[in-house]
């Protein structure tokens, strides 16, 4: 692996540090790879950057979306009616090749189906930084190294690892997870599943928890939509992540025959006014 490759884990802590020493919580957001289409997810890929991401979560189509609600999941379906693969995702992000840290959010099945030190490999040699599974347990984890050899134990230390800690996760997980974490704390603002929501979230108390256990970053997401969502997840953590709000925008631009990359990218750019 080039040795240029071998940064994603510091790329993803660069990336919170930076958006703080300007004095502003980090923004990612979360689009679909393959919604409406590969042309698409390219252009944003490469946008997203100068409208306001310091970070990109993309998710990898998967038939049976996991904690994802309505408005991800059917772009998933539609991304997945197009044609869209995890091999045309790798493709895509190593062709745009855009300038902030860029995470694979993917479900264990596609991880296992391929191979984990094969999937491993190819998300590092397509330019990911970091893997999210939100459906792999701890035991996955911390059974990761054991589990790959070769190149694909190289692709994992080099790539950030993120985990989720949820309103009801106990301390004892918590403490697992800041060990191990080399990319991000992904926090739950609510439990359940993705969607918009009207109230900002409450996380001082989670955050001052994690925190007082190790040092991580911290980026919220489930139900951060706004510019005052964003204001109010930056007073605590370090990064906001907003998904459904953009794919939403997405699909209403869709159905109203307009640019759907130009609906996502208008919303980043207002959220990045926070």
């Amino acid at each position: 692996m080039p040795e240029d490759r071998i940064t994603g884990a510091a790329r993803i802590r660069r990336a919170f540090d930076l958006a703080r020493a300007r004095g502003s919580c980090a923004l990612m957001p979360f689009i679909t790879a393959g919604y409406p289409d590969l042309a698409t997810t390219e252009r944003l890929l490469r946008e997203l950057p100068d409208a306001g991401a310091d970070l990109i979560e993309v998710g990898i189509p998967f038939s049976d979306p996991i904690a994802d609600g309505p408005v991800i999941a059917e772009s998933m379906h539609r991304a997945l009616l197009g044609g869209t693969t995890p091999e045309a995702v790798f493709e895509c992000v190593a062709k745009a090749n855009p300038g902030v840290p860029v995470l694979a959010m993917v479900s264990i099945s596609i991880v296992e189906r391929m191979g984990i030190g094969d999937f491993f490999t190819r998300c590092a040699d397509a330019g990911f930084a970091g893997v999210i599974i939100p459906d792999a347990g701890s035991e996955f984890w911390s059974e990761l190294g054991q589990r790959l050899q070769g190149d694909g134990l190289r692709a994992s230390e080099a790539l950030g690892v993120v985990e989720f800690v949820s309103p009801t996760t106990p301390r004892a997980r918590i403490e697992e997870i800041v060990r191990r974490s080399t990319g991000f704390i992904y926090l739950l603002a609510r439990a359940g599943i993705t969607g918009e929501r009207s109230d900002a979230p409450e996380v001082a108390e989670r955050v001052a928890t994690i925190r007082s256990i190790g040092p991580a970053r911290i980026a919220v997401g489930f139900g951060i939509s706004t510019r005052d969502h964003v204001a109010a997840v930056g007073r605590d953590a370090d990064g906001a992540i907003v998904g459904s709000a953009i794919v939403r925008k997405m699909t209403q631009a869709l159905e109203k025959g307009e640019s759907a990359a130009e609906a996502a990218l208008s919303l980043v750019r207002s959220l990045r006014g926070a």
